[in-house]
């Protein structure tokens, strides 16, 4: 009924080899073989060398973190201070425009 097409390339863009054919094969069962013991080998030493700290790279590494810790605290401080000092001028501005109209309301 509905046979798939195969696309067709007008011409080969590379090496082409002839499908393997596939030969059937008997299967026999053989009784499984006893294990054999194999001699017991030492674990292989780690590829990596280890690290090993200095104390004058101890030092630099808690002085780059402490520096990271207050610049980091240092952006955020000032970025809460910006928000804080925008809300209070858009207050002001609230206050100041509020004045203005019961004022004009007044003198009508």
């Amino acid at each position: 009924m509905i046979r798939p097409k195969v696309p067709t390339m007008p011409q080969p863009t590379g090496l082409i080899t002839p499908p393997a054919a596939v030969q059937p094969t008997a299967v026999i069962q053989q009784p499984p073989a006893a294990p054999v013991a194999a001699p017991v080998a030492p674990a292989p030493a780690a590829a990596r060398p280890t690290v090993q700290l200095t104390p004058g790279a101890v030092v630099a590494l808690v002085g780059g973190g402490t520096a990271v810790v207050l610049v980091v605290g240092a952006v955020l401080v000032s970025m809460l201070l910006a928000v804080a000092i925008t809300g209070v001028s858009v207050a002001i501005c609230a206050l100041v425009i509020r004045s203005l109209i019961n004022t004009e309301a007044k003198q009508r």
